[in-house]
């Protein structure tokens, strides 16, 4: 398989195969690789600005029957600390949020056994009621999917319901690697590959905007890496013409600290600043039918987000106001609104505002 073949085939927007892009991933060299996602970058996004962010990150519960085996954060129903966020709470988180400038909740929790599709269609009502003008981005297909399992319904029962009822985006949580083998040992009580993907093919067929992640550095081969880009880009070639889709991208390696998968079955996190920067450009080419990359500043720090924007990524992500999950196992960086600014103009590009979808502040 001859290498340059493979850049010119991405420089012109071509799908690689699976095997090409293994092939590529494995033997280019970092430097070029970022060179050719840059280039393609330009081509799909042909502007030198970056984009970023303002919203709150709020758990609605962190009781989940999933037990992940990477997530320090869930607890099962009858533990002292187990919690359903309140009306009370929200109110008071969001009125912070929006005194911070934002406008926007990413409301995730686990899948707790004794809430219904009724308390998150009377949750979703309320807090629109009370605040019409923020965005909710909100569950993910994991949730969907046991919302859909427990009630009887199907994915676009449960997704046309919450639309109706003021959700206004789907993250892309709970995809960590879509491949079988690995769901099976890290999160076996969650989706399957085939169930998640398919819940974010019925919310495209809705038109309901979505964004697609990974969680790498664990017990994932390279090619299993690649298999994850390769079925996301076979979901989003599927979506309606006028369909959001995938709105963006978000790679980001696993934080191990106190993680099941550390403590008992000694893995760690195995990404350098050099993987993840890797991991960004083969995204980028991979990917050429989803429009933005963002670099997970939250989990590689500052530094190392700032040379993936050299690399394919264009999107800087949000300040993240009360994040919880990820830095209960590791994740220790943050941001104000200007410092991410800042570190959007120190690695050479022009800071720019958006919202969920994308638009322009």
């Amino acid at each position: 398989m001859n290498i340059n073949t493979l850049y010119k085939k991405a420089l012109h927007l071509e799908f690689l195969t699976f095997d090409e892009g293994v092939e590529l991933y494995r033997q280019a060299p970092t430097t070029v690789l970022m060179q050719v996602a840059m280039q393609m970058r330009k081509k799909i996004v042909p502007n030198n600005s970056v984009t970023w962010m303002i919203d709150r990150n709020i758990n609605i519960t962190n009781v989940c029957i999933s037990q992940c085996k990477f997530c320090n954060f869930c607890r099962v129903s009858k533990s002292a600390d187990a919690y359903i966020t309140t009306i009370e709470e929200y109110k008071q988180k969001i009125d912070e949020m929006i005194s911070l400038g934002g406008d926007q909740l990413l409301l995730q929790g686990g899948m707790h056994p004794n809430l219904g599709i009724s308390f998150y269609i009377d949750l979703f009502r309320t807090l629109k009621a009370q605040y019409p003008n923020i965005k909710l981005h909100s569950l993910g297909p994991p949730e969907i999917h046991y919302i859909a399992k427990k009630e009887g319904l199907t994915y676009k029962e449960v997704l046309t319901a919450l639309i109706d009822a003021g959700l206004d985006s789907l993250p892309g949580a709970g995809a960590e690697i879509l491949c079988d083998r690995v769901r099976k040992i890290v999160s076996p009580a969650k989706a399957t590959t085939s169930e998640w993907l398919n819940v974010m093919r019925e919310a495209h067929r809705l038109n309901l905007p979505t964004s697609a992640t990974m969680m790498f550095g664990h017990i994932e081969t390279d090619a299993e890496r690649i298999e994850h880009l390769v079925n996301l880009r076979q979901v989003q070639s599927e979506k309606p013409p006028e369909s959001y889709g995938f709105i963006a991208f978000i790679p980001w390696p696993f934080q191990d600290e106190g993680t099941v998968l550390k403590t008992k079955m000694g893995i760690t996190n195995t990404v350098s600043a050099n993987d993840y920067i890797r991991m960004i450009a083969i995204s980028r080419i991979m990917l050429p039918n989803i429009t933005n990359i963002q670099a997970s500043w939250l989990t590689v720090g500052k530094n190392t987000a700032q040379v993936t924007l050299h690399g394919g990524a264009n999107d800087f992500g949000s300040i993240m106001i009360e994040e919880h999950v990820v830095s209960a196992a590791g994740a220790n960086n943050n941001f104000d609104d200007n410092g991410i600014q800042q570190a959007i103009s120190e690695a050479g590009f022009v800071p720019q505002r958006r919202n969920q979808k994308y638009e322009m502040v």
